[in-house]
């Protein structure tokens, strides 16, 4: 079943760059607005969650039937039941995925006291049985995204075993362990050992806040390129500016007008006309929560917006702290000690 050629990047000869799936973020929307500012090469939906019921999600179909962003999109499923995850491949197969991806890293405790995400790195014997369904049942390409393990790095070496024999056809590791969640460093040595294990391509991901950095770990890790997350939501700029860096170029300083515009956008995309204004306006709050990491050093456009109730209020905030110096720099990385909220409780939403 191996063999298959990856989609060919935007830039010939350039690192690889994906948008990490994120539940509840990474929709058909926000995927259009990364888009507008310089898609990765890749994109991933968020998971279908598959068991002896499901379906796949309308919701999560739609970033794959009526993707316009010129960019391929892998459907990445979080199961392990092998009929199940047999059959909802069968499903997917009828739409236009670039290929499946199987959810081996998912920090959130109420998924991994399932079995499911990166529960499963508890268990290679039950990995290796998956990754043999998944392969059989994956006439295309078959990826896989892990963390380094669960409470420790122990079955690191034994699942990259298994990536290689199943013939996995990308690897996206997140350099921490599935119980540190989004604390503590990241190991890109054991990124970099991945890379020198398995036969496929990897992606390095965790804690890429910028071009520079991007360009840093790639060196570091010999990966493919980066798979980054967070800090898409944060500088949805980010992609094509890890481009132009690996070119031999600059990364152009971004006003905070620009920044300004990039929370209309999002917050017009994000609409929906059926959610009352309370509720739209909390929803957006949880993105600006990265934003703000950019704003401004002493974290005050975070605290006054997480107050405001109204679109208008809202906005007030945004044009107070992005209107009034407009070309004030809108920092590349997070501003130390700066920091967002993600809820990465009730599932891997905004923390991945």
């Amino acid at each position: 079943m191996a063999g298959q050629t990856l989609p060919a990047p935007i830039s010939p000869g350039q690192p690889l760059t994906a948008l990490a799936p994120m539940q509840d973020v990474t929709n058909l929307s926000f995927m259009r607005v990364v888009a507008h500012y310089g898609a990765p090469d890749y994109f991933f939906t968020e998971f279908f969650r598959v068991h002896s019921q499901s379906t796949p999600e309308r919701h999560i179909l739609r970033s794959i039937d009526e993707n316009d962003t010129h960019r391929p999109v892998f459907a990445q499923l979080i199961g392990e039941n092998l009929s199940d995850l047999e059959r909802t491949v069968r499903e997917l197969l009828r739409h236009p995925i670039a290929g499946i991806d199987l959810n081996l890293g998912c920090p959130a405790p109420k998924v991994y006291k399932k079995n499911v995400g990166g529960g499963l790195l508890r268990d290679p014997a039950r990995v290796d049985e998956i990754l043999a369904c998944l392969r059989a049942a994956s006439p295309g390409l078959f990826t896989v995204k892990m963390r380094l393990g669960f409470d420790s790095p122990e079955s690191f070496e034994a699942i990259l075993e298994l990536v290689n024999r199943h013939d996995v056809d990308l690897l996206s590791v997140h350099g921490r362990l599935v119980k540190q969640m989004y604390r503590g460093n990241v190991r890109y040595d054991l990124i970099a050992r991945a890379v020198e294990r398995v036969r496929c391509p990897v992606l390095a991901n965790g804690e890429i806040a910028s071009a520079e950095k991007a360009r840093a770990v790639i060196a570091q890790t010999k990966a493919a390129g980066v798979m980054i997350g967070r800090h898409a939501i944060r500088n949805p700029w980010i992609f094509r500016q890890v481009r132009e860096l690996c070119a031999g170029g600059v990364v152009a300083p971004l006003p905070l007008s620009e920044a300004r515009d990039y929370v209309e956008r999002l917050y017009e995309a994000l609409t929906d006309p059926e959610i009352p204004e309370k509720l739209q306006v909390a929803r957006i709050k949880k993105f600006l929560n990265f934003v703000g990491q950019s704003v401004d050093p002493e974290g005050l456009f975070l605290r006054e917006m997480r107050r405001a109730l109204t679109k208008a209020e809202l906005f007030a905030v945004c044009d107070r702290h992005m209107l009034a110096e407009p070309d004030k720099p809108y920092s590349l990385e997070p501003y130390p000690g700066v920091v967002a909220r993600p809820n990465c409780e009730d599932g891997c939403g905004l923390g991945t």
